[in-house]
């Protein structure tokens, strides 16, 4: 079982890949961060918290998931879905 510290230095290394990854398709979540809470506790897992945006932000996220979906995800493309 991992200490509340390796827990902790896991949950901040998930958190930077997950803003280095938004910022690449020009996506700043200003609130991602790890809670300490989650990293504390021995009976569940971390969580890294994506916090609040606005509804712009909101928007491109929702658009650039809709992106991969159509491309990467076979049967999520909106051409596949109509009849």
């Amino acid at each position: 079982m991992l200490t509340a510290r390796e827990r902790s230095r896991q949950a901040e290394g998930v958190a930077t890949e997950l803003h280095t990854a938004l910022r690449a398709v020009g996506i700043t979540l200003p609130s991602v961060g790890v809670d300490p809470v989650s990293c504390a506790s021995g009976h569940m897992a971390p969580l890294v918290e994506l916090g609040r945006c606005n509804l712009d932000t909101a928007r491109r996220l929702a658009g650039v998931l809709a992106d991969y979906a159509r491309t990467a995800v076979p049967g999520h493309g909106e051409e596949e879905r109509r009849p």
